[in-house]
């Protein structure tokens, strides 16, 4: 009568441990770096390619931090502080519209009164809001952003491609 009673706790503890060590779904990564960056998997401006799927990250219980990282924002830093992961995924920049022509130096992608996504960035969050530009600006220049539900207050944003804006916290 003990035996089977030991077995079946043996089991359920060996059932708990593997759930516990159970891998990060690696297509929640793909779909957060495509809402950070507002564009699909192999699409323009969304991320190259998906998170190669050999990667065996502990599961994250905790939101997912994202940053743009480098100086030409050519990926997404994704992290699980909880965890103790961080990975990159490469970004292609590029904006392949066949009715525009290449942007030059300095052309303005942002136009005054338009409708941006502020991005604000801090350690371990992003947050997302609209807003209206209140000057143009190319991509890499800064720019005043007003959010939607403020009158008469400004902010300071880098424009990081059309119709996104970003502000980063220290």
């Amino acid at each position: 009568m003990r035996k089977p009673f030991f077995a079946a706790g043996l089991t359920a503890l060996l059932a708990t441990g593997a759930a516990a060590a159970s891998p990060m779904d690696l297509t929640i990564i793909d779909r957060a770096v495509a809402d950070f960056t507002g564009a699909e998997v192999g699409q323009p401006g969304g991320a190259k390619l998906p998170v190669d799927r050999r990667l065996r990250l502990a599961n994250c219980d905790s939101p997912l931090d994202m940053q743009w990282f480098g100086r030409d924002q050519r990926s997404v830093q994704v992290a699980c502080p909880g965890a103790g992961w961080r990975i990159y995924v490469a970004v292609d920049a590029g904006f392949s519209n066949a009715n525009r022509m290449p942007q030059q130096f300095g052309e303005a992608i942002i136009k005054r009164g338009e409708n941006v996504s502020i991005l604000v960035r801090g350690k371990g969050f992003t947050l997302t809001r609209q807003g209206a530009a209140v000057e143009d600006g190319a991509e890499g220049q800064w720019i005043k952003v007003r959010a939607s539900d403020q009158r008469t207050e400004t902010l300071r944003a880098l424009v990081l491609r059309p119709g996104h804006v970003g502000i980063d916290l220290p």
